[in-house]
């Protein structure tokens, strides 16, 4: 297929500072994007029209960077890639500190709702509180929608001046079917003079509706929340189904709610301390010319630097001036203003004075479709990876209840073989991951839990008794790890370590089983456990980083 039209993309020519490098690698990123996060490179190079040795070098050094991963024939989008959209959210800092207000009026209205910011001639989410309900939103974080056929769209136009019409008379004749906008269903353009009224009206009125313009069905309500200066912040909407709201009865039920959450919000601004700039890294430059060394042609430099460029941003770091991106990389000054010249011209960052600043664009590299990662998918390359190199089968597993059930497994090729599906359920007390899990309870709630469980013996050896089983749970929780052997099925042994949120909360467990004849208890702790933690910890870096602005299902 040919290369498609990104909605937003500049129109003008590079400068002659430009990265040609940076400006092709966001390309495939944008492409894998637009696809869901899963490309062939014949397909990457088809989309893009790069060279297929482009494409091969571009995805090597995204792969150096845990930016994408090769699975197979495909190259998938990988959770450390979130890290760019991460800096421009915590360099934003809307999402922590209005995110806790958009749930909680998602809860009180039993509707979804939404943060939004402009970009472009667009609307970009920032921030989901999402229903759950058989038929539910498919909007992510970073998705884009055309401002024409949203709630929030005509609170933006209100605002536009000459040029921002212009611009998007320009971009509707370029696309008139919407395709540029892969987060929505293509439909015919909507009309510019029934725009530019709801615009007006939005002026007029502080609010905006979408009456089934998104999709049949689809209802929507918009507020803007301004910062104290009056300037729009973001906007919050509150999208429901025709089953349950028509337009009229969410101007009429919900319009009231929703600005006493925008006023909340805006209360909220105002008392907002200023950020404290955090830590940020200064060996990238070594680590990219230390991988230019190992990997040689194959490492394109020039893109993992200007990549490198947009992670600098964060909280505290919402500004960042020439000195002080080439301070917190390592790189020399004219090497950081080539990449911000780039990415300037590309559109994610804007240049007032002498301070940069991230653009919402930045969420377009890879944040919708990771943002729907569950904790399984996570971690389920990193199952396989384990497997490979202990050669027995890995599990990922969960408490339900007093029962442990599998989420993930990837199994070993053997003749005599584990035989375990996912969503298996197990006794917690006589399996390894069971264990790791009741011991990582508060004290109360495990004594509730083994009180009312009533553990039964499964083998000769499975450990029923109450006094004995606590013991084994308080070891276990010192230790941080679980060995049981036999005490499930005779012939199965297994070892497993606890999996952990960024708050420290112990959200799954990971295990290895092999039949005990393969290993003996010692190998068990001294070959198995060490690669047991350093997979554990490798999960734990991709869920903190995916969790950062995001809620990830353990299930």
């Amino acid at each position: 297929m040919p290369p498609t039209h990104t909605p937003q993309q500049t129109e003008t020519p590079a400068p002659a500072e430009a990265v040609a490098p940076l400006m092709r690698g966001i390309q495939v990123l944008r492409r894998l994007t637009d696809a869901g996060g899963t490309m062939s490179p014949s397909g990457i190079e088809r989309a893009t029209g790069l060279a297929r040795s482009t494409v091969d070098r571009v995805v090597a050094t995204l792969a150096r960077m845990e930016y994408v991963r090769v699975d197979g024939r495909d190259v998938v989008l990988a959770p450390r890639l979130m890290e760019l959209g991460n800096a421009y959210l915590s360099a934003l800092g809307l999402p922590s500190l209005l995110g806790r207000r958009a749930d909680a009026l998602a809860d009180e209205l039993d509707e979804s709702v939404s943060l939004a910011v402009g970009d472009g001639d667009g609307i970009r989410f920032i921030h989901q509180a999402t229903r759950r309900r058989a038929m539910s939103l498919s909007f992510r974080i970073g998705d884009l929608l055309p401002a024409e056929r949203t709630a929030p769209g005509p609170l933006l136009a209100a605002d536009w001046g000459v040029q921002e019409w212009q611009r998007w008379r320009a971009h509707r004749a370029a696309d008139p079917e919407g395709l540029a906008f892969p987060a929505v269903p293509p439909r015919p353009p909507v009309d510019e003079k029934d725009f530019s009224e709801r615009a007006e009206r939005a002026r007029r009125d502080g609010w905006a509706l979408d009456d089934q313009l998104i999709e049949p069905g689809l209802v929507a309500l918009a507020v803007p929340v301004c910062h104290p200066d009056g300037e729009v912040a973001c906007l919050v909407s509150v999208v429901s189904h025709t089953s349950r709201h028509t337009a009229a009865s969410l101007q009429g039920t919900l319009l009231p709610r929703v600005r006493a959450a925008a006023q909340a919000m805006e209360r909220d601004l105002g008392e907002a301390p200023a950020a404290v700039a955090a830590h940020s890294p200064t060996a990238l430059a070594a680590w990219t010319g230390a991988s230019k060394q190992e990997l040689g042609r194959e490492f394109i430099e020039s893109l993992a630097r200007g990549l490198t460029v947009l992670a600098t941003f964060g909280e505290g770091r919402q500004a960042l001036t020439l000195t002080d991106v080439a301070r917190a990389t390592g790189l020399a000054r004219a090497t950081a203003r080539r990449a911000l010249i780039t990415l300037e011209h590309l559109g994610y960052v804007t240049t007032q004075g002498r301070d940069h600043h991230l653009t919402p664009r930045v969420l377009a590299l890879g944040y919708p479709p990771l943002s729907r990662a569950t904790l399984p998918q996570i971690a389920q390359p990193h199952l396989a990876a384990l497997t490979g190199q202990v050669r027995d089968s890995a599990s990922l597993a969960v408490l339900v209840g007093d029962d442990v059930q599998y989420t993930a497994r990837v199994a070993t090729r053997r003749i005599m073989n584990v035989n375990i599906t996912v969503g298996t359920r197990f006794p917690a007390h006589a399996t390894s991951m069971g264990r790791v899990l009741l011991a990582a309870l508060p004290p109360a709630e495990r004594e509730a839990l083994l009180a009312g469980a009533q553990p039964h013996a499964l083998t000769p050896y499975t450990v029923t008794r109450p006094v004995e089983l606590r013991a084994v749970l308080d070891r276990v929780r010192a230790e941080g790890s679980a060995l049981v052997d036999e005490e499930l099925e005779v012939g199965l042994r297994s070892v497993a370590v606890p999996l952990h949120d960024r708050r420290g909360t112990v959200v799954a467990a990971l295990n290895v089983a092999m039949h005990s004849s393969s290993r003996t208890l010692e190998e068990c702790v001294t070959d198995v456990l060490p690669r047991l933690r350093a997979t554990a910890a490798r999960i734990e870096g991709d869920l903190h980083i995916t969790e950062r602005f995001v809620r990830v299902p353990a299930m």
